[in-house]
Parts: C-alpha cells; structure tokens; sequence
C-alpha cells in the first residue's frame, strides 16, 4: 500500500479479532512510533503492549478503577472485558522531560503522533486498530497502575489486530471547510 493511499483512506476499526501483530510486522508497529516528531531528541514517550495476561492485567486495573469510582456492578463487570475488545493494546503514554524549548504540550503531542503512526504501519500490514481513551485515561486509578508521574500524559490505548469486516467508507470533507490561505 502506497503511503498516499494509506493517508488519504485512514479509518478506525473497532472490531478487531486474532491474530494480533506479532514478529517483524510488531517491530515494525514499534519502530514507526519511534520515528514520531521529537523536538529536542527527547523521547518523550512509553509504551505497554498488552496481550494475553496483559489484557487480563489492564482489565483488572480498569475494574479495580471502576470499583473505586463507585460504579454500577454492570460497568464494573464490562471494566475487565473492555482490553479483550482486540488481541492487543498498546497503552500511550507521553512521559515528561522538562526542556525549556520544548514545552509539555510539544511532547504530549509527539506521543500522539506515535500512535498515529503505529495505526498506519499496522494498517500497512493488513491489520488495523483503534485509538481509544475515555474515563479511564483520565483516572487517578488507572494513572497510577500504570506507573505516570503527574506530569505524565496517557494519551490513549491502541487497540490493534486483524479487521473482522471492511469498514464503511468515511464521509469525502471538503478542505476548504478547514484550511484558509494567507498568500
């Protein structure tokens, strides 16, 4: 697939089924993340692949986050299945490095381009993901399970595996509605 094409056809997939990534295609996913802008060489970023147990062990955190956030006994039984939604996830995070010419927001940023580009290189091989966050991206619970800072950023969970359908084709925008020309 021609990176054009790649670009100009990007869509998440939301059902996603075994097998995941794995071997030189899963190095690949990676490699791609690391080649994300990096203002500064600062690598400011950390990624947790889940499968397996994994999916067990971030279900267990988002359950354990349910709990403490007082939620329903539904929410709290569907908390443990929601990594199981694909066989892998790549949980973001944008890990701060205090620079002066390189503000948290730029590295946040950068981060997110990784996972951006983790997505392509897996739709490039055939497979594709979903970019999720949600309450649990934001949850005390959650943050600390996985180890961040305060200044840490979990920018998203990276669902990734092979598509169980074609997805519809996404609405042509016009660019116009969008970009302005300052000539």
């Amino acid at each position: 697939m021609d990176a054009l094409t790649l670009l100009l056809n990007r869509s998440s997939q939301p059902r996603l089924e075994a097998p995941a990534p794995s071997g030189d295609a899963l190095e690949n996913i990676m490699q791609a993340a690391l080649r994300a802008p990096d203002h500064a060489c600062l690598t400011p970023w950390r990624f947790i692949v889940c499968t397996g147990k994994g999916l067990d062990k971030l279900g267990a955190l988002y359950e354990q986050s349910a709990i403490e956030n007082e939620k329903s006994q539904k929410e709290i039984e569907r908390a443990v299945q929601l990594p199981h939604r694909a066989p892998m996830v790549i949980v973001a995070i944008a890990k701060y490095v205090e620079h002066e010419k390189v503000p948290r927001v730029e590295q946040i940023a950068s981060a997110s381009c990784g996972v951006m580009a983790m997505q392509m290189a897996a739709v490039a091989q055939g497979f594709n993901g979903m970019w999720r966050t949600g309450g649990y991206a934001h949850c005390e619970t959650v943050r600390n399970g996985l180890g961040l800072s305060e200044e840490d950023e979990l920018v998203g969970f990276l669902y990734l595996g092979t598509p169980a359908f074609e997805p519809a084709p996404k609405p042509q925008r016009n660019s116009n509605d969008y970009f302005e020309f300052w000539q």
